[in-house]
């Protein structure tokens, strides 16, 4: 089921691998709708990811619903479902669970939610079940924080490659030839 009246959006699914595609488009669709192309890509990967650990870990069904809320300043996008174990950040899991190493191609996204969103977070939904929820500004302009990012490093010159850029740099314009005579 999809509703969407003017400042919500809510979908309902199963959160298998084929259905988290149709919801980002879903997703993009609301969004641009609603005039905020921006955002389209923080939210898509933001529910991409909190899909995906509804997916891979939800109990004891993997029916969930996800909600848009446009508000004057943000957008709200939260995950629902029936598992109410509330997720656990890697880097707050335990040390030997195999998705924490620092190479594991899983585990890492409520890190990528957190990096692309304003605010994140988990609350219970009543005795069965959870809400994930991740926040974006949706003021004209103000982009969501961005993770840092430490500025490249430029390369000191050689002495080799720095003779071979002054010498292709002219220090003076070429003068006319003059003729022998």
């Amino acid at each position: 089921m999809i509703s969407h009246p003017s400042r919500h959006c809510t979908v309902e699914l199963q959160a298998l691998p084929s259905r988290i595609g149709q919801v980002r488009r879903i997703v993009s669709a609301q969004l641009r709708y609603w005039h905020l192309d921006p955002l389209i890509d923080r939210a898509a990967l933001g529910v991409t990811e909190l899909l995906s650990n509804v997916h891979r870990h939800a109990r004891p069904d993997k029916s969930c619903t996800v909600e848009l809320e446009l508000r004057p300043d943000r957008l709200t996008v939260s995950v629902r479902d029936h598992d109410p174990r509330l997720p656990v950040p890697a880097d707050e899991a335990d040390a030997d669970a195999e998705d924490t190493t620092p190479l594991a191609t899983c585990g890492r996204g409520l890190a990528m939610v957190a990096a692309v969103s304003e605010s994140w977070g988990a609350r219970p939904d009543g005795d069965n079940g959870k809400v994930v929820w991740f926040t974006l500004p949706a003021t004209p302009g103000q982009p969501a924080r961005v993770p840092y990012r430490a500025p490249e490093r430029q390369p000191m010159p050689t002495p080799v490659a720095a003779a071979v850029v002054a010498s292709a740099v002219p220090s003076a314009p070429p003068r006319a030839p003059v003729a022998a005579g």
